[in-house]
């Protein structure tokens, strides 16, 4: 955590199972900007996209997304890359 930002690393499988784990690390941090780191993730359904959703709604000051290949995959299929809280490989 740095100052008024977070970064939340999430590694492996975001599914129904951990989604909200990964929403709760990122919202449950008191801070008003938030950046999840992707690239480790391999596996990305609906309840992720969900938490995603609600995360982007829990930082409207300032919310950045990594994606790995597999959820930048997702996020193209869900209609979700042109949001602009979603950046190249490297953090912003």
């Amino acid at each position: 955590m740095a100052g008024d930002r977070t970064t939340v690393v999430v590694r492996g499988e975001v599914d129904m199972s951990t989604a909200d784990a990964m929403y709760q690390a990122a919202a449950g941090a008191g801070v008003g900007r938030a950046v999840l780191d992707l690239r480790g993730v391999t596996f990305f359904d609906s309840a992720a996209i969900h938490a995603l959703i609600r995360l982007v709604d829990r930082f409207p000051q300032g919310f950045e997304v990594i994606p790995s290949p597999q959820v930048r995959r997702v996020l193209d299929i869900s209609g979700l890359s042109t949001q602009p809280w979603l950046a190249g490989d490297e953090p912003g």
